[in-house]
């Protein structure tokens, strides 16, 4: 298990560099946007949100990679990526440049949030999935804490703080991509792939007392039917593919990326200083990480559906007061406050199982698949909603735009009540004939 932990946490690294390299831009928002005299539609939608851009593109095609060269090689090219995003990013002097070198960051985005579930279920026990697949999630909120750290430092240390801001990610990078060298190939893949022996050897280090005949037995088993010509979007995957499509829908309809992405403008919005903004922005990643680790903790205990029923909760009634802060101009601190509750609430429910959940839900041979299409429903809309935030705070408002999304929180709570199941300690093979029609 030692092994597995140490295997699972170095893959999950990858989620603190996304984490970082998501909401690292939201420093340099302002700056940027005056630094090269942007509108607000052209900011919000290339400046800004050209990285989601590159996420979607990330999830819709890191399936391929991810299938046909492996998961380990997949999370080796992505910390190449980010890499490269970051340094480029920090060197761009035009808007389009810099887009560019995002848009190749969100395509390492995109890609780890197939590869890193994917990597992680098929290595760790049916009893401890949730808790292990979560570690990319509580690397991804710490990457984000950073981030607000980072930003926070390096503003106003001089002319072209924006750019260290942007560029320091290139260290953590390098050195996930050095670690990427250590780990294993997943055996549920090196099966699929006919390197039985390869995966024995792996296994045996997995659980020394498991039956790896058993394992191959119920791969061979799900395979046995013509998989080549099966896709995610036949009938009997109708089940699993609704429940990625509004797990996904619903995650960026609370308005998270949004959020993560125009915090400081969102704070500045309330009433606060720059230099304010910029410290409650810490706050709220100091907050996503406690609650994050409390989700994480509780996922194989009280199961992914009860986390959801708590954080569509606090979602409706922290959206609600938000929007009633803005609508009746209550200024000081009673947006950040109403907002550590928003990010807690996100952080105990949706944050914590939405990787853990598409990685689960569908059959192995369909597993890439079926995450990038529920990835790119995610990256998708996280890709659309904030490139619309600044128009929309300057035209409707925030209080409107925070009312919408408490909204859809009713929606995701009414969702949860009727429709999700529950997958806490079955494994993967159980779960893909219990799923399907």
């Amino acid at each position: 298990m030692r092994n597995v932990f140490f295997w699972s946490l170095v893959a999950a690294i990858a989620g603190l560099l996304f984490g970082f390299d998501t909401v690292v831009i939201s420093g340099a928002d302002k700056k940027l946007q005056s630094l090269w005299n942007s509108s607000d539609a052209f900011h919000g939608s290339v400046v800004m949100a050209m990285a989601l851009w590159g996420t979607v593109v990330g999830a819709l095609f890191g399936a391929i990679p991810t299938q046909r060269f492996g998961r380990k090689n997949t999370l080796l090219w992505v910390g190449v990526l980010y890499t490269v995003s970051a340094v480029g990013s920090a060197l761009a002097n035009d808007p389009y440049t810099f887009a560019i070198f995002r848009f190749l960051g969100g395509l390492g985005v995109g890609a780890s949030g197939i590869a890193v579930p994917a990597y992680i279920s098929e290595i760790a026990p049916a009893k401890s999935r949730g808790r292990l697949v979560g570690l990319y999630q509580a690397s991804l909120v710490f990457g984000i804490l950073l981030a607000f750290i980072s930003n926070y430092l390096l503003n106003d240390i001089g002319e072209n703080d924006w750019r260290w801001m942007m560029g320091v990610e290139a260290f953590p990078a390098i050195v996930y991509t050095l670690l990427c060298f250590v780990i294993p190939k997943s055996p549920r893949w090196l099966i699929t792939r006919g390197s039985v022996d390869e995966a024995k050897t792996i296994y045996k280090k997995i659980d020394p007392q498991g039956s790896f005949e058993k394992l191959v037995k119920e791969i061979n088993e799900s395979s046995n039917t013509n998989i080549s010509d099966e896709s995610i979007f036949d009938k009997k995957y109708s089940f699993p593919l609704k429940l990625a499509f509004l797990v996904a829908f619903f995650n960026q309809l609370s308005g998270i990326n949004a959020f993560l992405y125009y915090a400081p403008r969102i704070f500045e919005e309330g009433g606060l200083g720059e230099s304010t903004s910029l410290l409650s922005s810490i706050g709220i990643g100091v907050t996503n990480l406690i609650f994050t680790i409390v989700g994480v903790s509780l996922i194989d205990k009280l199961g992914r559906r009860n986390l959801m029923y708590y954080g569509s909760f606090g979602y409706i009634l922290s959206l609600s007061l938000v929007a009633c802060a803005f609508f009746f101009k209550w200024e000081g601190i009673l947006i950040p406050l109403f907002l550590f509750v928003f990010i807690a609430s996100h952080a105990i429910g949706q944050g914590a199982i939405i990787w853990v959940y598409i990685s689960e839900i569908f059959p192995n041979h369909l597993r890439n698949s079926g995450q990038s299409f529920g990835i790119s429903v995610h990256w998708v809309l996280a890709a659309i909603i904030p490139s619309f935030v600044p128009l929309l705070f300057a035209t409707v408002g925030a209080g409107v735009v925070f009312s919408v999304f408490a909204g859809f929180m009713v929606l995701q709570l009414i969702f949860v009540h009727f429709m999700m199941p529950e997958t806490k300690g079955i494994s993967l093979e159980e779960l893909s004939k219990k799923l399907t029609s």
